[in-house]
């Protein structure tokens, strides 16, 4: 642990833990200041601020980041379709490079000489936040608690910190009735511990924050149109608001406003940590589940066969486990996204949607893009397509099929009959 004197610039969120580690590292002898971003997390900040000044803190600092949220991270994911373990859609992960920076530049202007966070000594937070500062800031000074023995020791778990709380009349929202852990941004809430660490335990229905439940959600569907222009989302249009959006925040804003109502993005996983540990998450993702699905399709009228293979099985997974494990401020993480515009050049066009109960149903696509060919593509008429040149090709395909079909058939005695190396589905 760090000598007990400095200035310390703790990246607040207002919430248990947090505000028991600005105390505690009063009680140690620091000067804290306190550090928020808005990432579009629905949050008091006027009361977080209250609170962290009430708690002890000297300043408190609070930057807009949304639109630098949106631009640089939430766009070039969904250009890639990022996605961890076939199902999560990152949106913790996503919103540390953006956090991590703006609190490097406080860090700078306000003379501290350390940074702080209130990362899980188990969980994928502290690698993230703390490799982004050593990516922006290489002589940073780094105050993890939950990695001092005489903090996780004196803190053994939630009920604890909760005690410690009362001590130090600390106002918090969380419960020993509702012990779980919630981070919250534009992208997605996230939900674990708790009750949560339970894997077969269901999640209570007051738990989930910003969706409706599927359940519940309106019997009556709604259509919209999203329009993209080289990957990225332009205009979406929402007939029954009669409403147009255009400008980024506000696109995706409107989309997740559209997924709560219908109750779209809700997820519960066991997924693998970076640091080797399995963990029970439950997340609600609403506008990004919406925009990837529709990406994914306008992809398949607009991009290239070759392109897509190549972005699916190296940008997408590599760009993915760069976000999920902390590596953004890296050299890989500037070569990958690098190659990103340029697979998308030809995605643009309208893909058009329906929101129902959960799903997001595609009812259609448009796009001046030329590599989709409706007469070419017709069961009803030639478009240019000579039928008999398929013979060749399947002739030339079938070449090193036969030989290995030969060689598996000549293995054994003879009247080896192909049921007999294949099996009885043959």
């Amino acid at each position: 642990m760090p000598a007990n004197s400095g200035r310390v610039l703790l990246a607040y969120s207002g919430g248990l833990d947090t505000s028991c580690i600005l105390a505690w590292l009063i009680e140690q002898g620091y000067e804290v200041y306190a550090f928020m971003a808005d990432v579009g997390q629905e949050e008091d900040f006027a009361a977080a601020e209250k609170k962290a000044l009430k708690v002890g803190a000297k300043k408190f600092f609070l930057e807009d980041m949304k639109r630098e949220f949106v631009n640089e991270l939430i766009y070039p994911a969904v250009q890639a379709n990022c996605i961890y373990e076939n199902v999560y859609l990152l949106g913790t992960s996503l919103a540390r490079p953006v956090i991590a920076r703006g609190m490097i530049a406080v860090a700078d202007r306000e003379g501290c000489d350390f940074v702080s966070h209130g990362c899980t000594g188990k969980g994928n937070d502290q690698v993230r936040f703390e490799l982004a500062f050593y990516g922006l800031k290489p002589d940073i000074k780094v105050i993890a608690p939950w990695r001092i023995p005489e903090f996780y020791h004196r803190f053994a778990g939630r009920k604890d910190l909760l005690a410690y709380a009362a001590e130090k009349t600390i106002p918090v929202t969380q419960t020993t009735a509702k012990p779980w852990s919630t981070d919250e941004n534009l992208f997605h809430i996230s939900y674990e511990a708790g009750i949560l660490e339970d894997p077969s335990t269901t999640p209570p229905a007051d738990m989930w924050k910003l969706t409706t439940s599927p359940e519940n959600a309106t019997q009556t569907s709604e259509q919209i149109t999203i329009e993209f222009k080289a990957g990225l989302p332009v205009k979406v249009v929402v007939p029954d608001s009669s409403k147009t959006h255009t400008d980024p925040v506000d696109i995706f804003l409107a989309l997740n406003a559209l997924g709560r109502k219908h109750g779209v993005g809700r997820i519960d996983i066991v997924e693998n940590r970076f640091i080797g540990v399995k963990s029970r998450g439950c997340y609600e993702s609403p506008g990004a589940t919406i925009l990837r699905a529709a990406h994914i399709d306008l992809e398949g009228l607009t991009l290239d066969r070759n392109v897509r293979a190549l972005r699916d099985q190296f940008v997408t997974i590599e760009f993915s486990k760069i976000l999920y494990n902390g590596h953004f401020f890296t050299p890989e993480r500037e070569f990958i996204t690098a190659a990103i515009p340029a697979s998308q050049r030809t995605v643009n066009g309208v893909v058009k949607l329906k929101l129902y109960k959960g799903n997001v149903i595609i009812e259609g696509r448009e796009s001046s893009e030329g590599l989709y060919d409706e007469q070419q593509a017709s069961m009803d008429e030639l478009g240019g397509f000579e039928p008999s040149d398929t013979t060749g090709f399947i002739a030339i395909e079938s070449i090193r099929i036969k030989k290995w079909a030969q060689a598996n058939m000549a293995k054994g005695q003879a009247g080896v009959t192909p049921k007999d190396v294949y099996g009885s589905r043959v």
